[in-house]
């Protein structure tokens, strides 16, 4: 509810300010809001539009380095990759007659390529920053504590796809996913009543690791919004103090 309150507040300032329809000193919030940032013009519209690029490229660029880092996918129990669910008989089974070995290589090799591809999404959302509009950048102000990560969502999932998945699939061939999963597989088959299961494998790894680079650029937003310690520079301390 406040922070809703403050963007009505910032959109009826931009107002104000580029129409000088209302005076400041006759309104005490927008006089509070503006005194609370470094000058009287740093709540125009250009300056939010920048605050908001620049809370892009912070939250983007730490949540890339989280998840490329090793272990960002396989030692953050948000993200993780787990058994699919189109194999969990398989990996139930193999762990029955106590061949987790199988199982446990393979999801760490799933994860491994996660790592690998997911550095490749900074690019993607930088050119995603570069081309927002004016009224993108408005619209992410006054949406809610995830509306960035929904904007690039909307943005870049295609064109993330379309990078991952090289990426992925020559990760997945040097830390040897294709060797485990037809290990699995084999073993799987191996043993009485039982059929290989059908999978895009590829295109689960993809979408996994396109899901945990959100999943952090969602944490991350969350964190400039609302925790005044993340707001590493002073045009996010500018544009955001005053939701505070």
């Amino acid at each position: 509810m406040k922070r809703n309150y403050w963007f009505a507040a910032v959109i009826t300032v931009v107002i104000s300010l580029s129409t000088g329809c209302v005076e400041v000193t006759e309104s005490p919030l927008l006089s509070s809001l503006l005194t609370s940032t470094t000058t009287a013009s740093a709540l125009d519209e250009s300056t939010v539009a920048s605050g908001l690029k620049e809370a892009l490229r912070v939250g983007s660029e730490r949540a890339v380095s989280l998840t490329s880092a090793e272990d960002g996918f396989l030692g953050n129990s948000l993200i993780r990759i787990a058994m699919p669910e189109s194999l969990q008989k398989v990996s139930t089974t193999l762990r029955s007659v106590g061949m987790d070995s199988y199982v446990d290589e393979f999801e760490v090799a799933m994860n491994r390529a996660a790592e690998s591809a997911s550095g490749e999404a900074k690019g993607v959302f930088w050119e995603a920053i570069t081309s927002m509009t004016l009224t993108d950048a408005m619209g992410v102000l006054q949406g809610d504590d995830t509306a960035a990560t929904d904007y690039f969502r909307e943005k870049t999932s295609t064109q993330l796809s379309e990078k991952f998945k090289p990426i992925v699939q020559d990760k997945m061939a040097e830390v040897g996913v294709y060797g485990y999963y037809t290990t699995l597989v084999n073993a799987y088959n191996a043993l009485p009543f039982t059929s290989k299961p059908q999978f895009d494998l590829e295109q689960y790894i993809v979408d996994e690791a396109q899901d945990g680079v959100f999943t952090m650029l969602a944490t991350e937003e969350v964190k400039i919004r609302r925790d005044p310690a993340k707001r590493t520079t002073e045009l996010l301390k500018t544009v955001f103090a005053a939701q505070d």
